[in-house]
């Protein structure tokens, strides 16, 4: 009977704590923000946003703004970050690794739903289509965006470069990483010749760096990406959920309001899912395929293993997509 009662005491004690520990954390948001640009330029954009947020759910907001998109990941994924905006590759990541759930999704200010990865050269560049790029091996530079960007990186990454053959470390004679900020910079000084961006990007680049938008010139643009999501982590409250949602697909309905969505290119908030991420699993999934038919170190039955796994979980993604489609229609 002590015994027992012992270790009720020290069940009570751990909920105790746990739940403690459970309110202290929510005392405060983490709000992070994926370093498509620099820090300041995010924090004029964003901090009108997390003020207004904060106000309606009743919970202090703050801005988690790291160099790169891996920070924000790692924040959320040891819960120094509890909500997100991020690009779609980056939001899997999340969603696998860090305790992440998609539940908005971005409108444009334009009504879409959707932006497109495209690459750009400097004006006067004697590339004048992506054609030019692709028959040039050891010919350029090459301006590549952060790995977990779905614009910058893995869009091209299939669209471009695996369906092409092209392994770009081989393919250009110089490759390096930016944000989109820096590969628009870099392009308009002539310092690479080539590189990745996103339509939504440049339409805020236009207001910030009008002059190094008009030093561009695009030569390729992508099927259409869906809209950005935003992700918060599935342990915080439901209460305060029920709150954050509200806010979110509610926020806009004043001219005040509307101007600080339109600080961070966004017309209105809809609600979605991690079904969203779907087509761009499937992307990343394309690209893994590829790396394993090219790996030369993997003996016929290995590759034969690993490309049957692959195509087995691209089926499935595949039955997903399918359904999804069907429920829409």
């Amino acid at each position: 009977m002590l015994r027992r009662i012992r270790l009720l005491a020290a069940a009570l004690l751990l909920g105790l704590t746990a739940g403690a520990a459970h309110a202290e954390a929510q005392k405060e948001l983490a709000f992070g923000v994926i370093s498509t640009e620099s820090a300041s330029s995010l924090r004029t954009q964003w901090e009108p946003f997390f003020a207004e947020m904060s106000k309606a759910i009743g919970v202090p907001v703050k801005g988690f703004y790291a160099t790169d998109y891996a920070g924000i990941i790692e924040g959320m994924r040891f819960n120094k970050v509890q909500l997100a905006w991020y690009g779609n590759a980056s939001a899997i990541q999340a969603v696998d690794r860090a305790d992440g759930e998609v539940f908005m999704q971005k409108v444009y200010a334009d009504g879409t739903l959707g932006y497109y990865s495209v690459l750009i050269v400097p004006k006067d560049s004697p590339i004048k289509t992506v054609d030019d790029v692709l028959k040039s091996p050891g010919k350029y530079t090459f301006g590549n965006g952060d790995p977990n960007s779905t614009s910058g990186f893995l869009i091209p990454s299939y669209y471009l470069w695996a369906k092409n053959k092209i392994d770009v470390r081989k393919h250009f004679t110089r490759t390096v990483s930016g944000s989109h900020e820096i590969n628009l910079l870099a392009t308009a000084n002539r310092q690479v010749d080539v590189a990745t961006c996103n339509t939504e990007d440049m339409g805020k680049f236009t207001r910030s760096h009008p002059d190094k938008v008009a030093a561009v010139r695009e030569i390729w643009r992508s099927p259409m990406i869906p809209a950005d999501p935003i992700v918060w982590r599935k342990d915080l409250d439901p209460a305060l959920k029920t709150k954050i949602a509200t806010f979110f697909t509610g926020f806009g309905s004043d001219d005040e309001q509307k101007k600080v969505l339109a600080g961070i290119g966004v017309q209105r908030f809809v609600p979605s899912t991690d079904a969203q991420l779907l087509p761009v699993r499937q992307i990343a999934m394309f690209k893994d395929r590829s790396k394993v038919e090219q790996d030369e170190a993997l003996n016929a039955d290995e590759k034969a293993k690993k490309l049957a796994e692959i195509d087995a979980k691209l089926r499935e993604l595949d039955q997903k997509v399918a359904e999804l489609s069907a429920k829409k229609g």
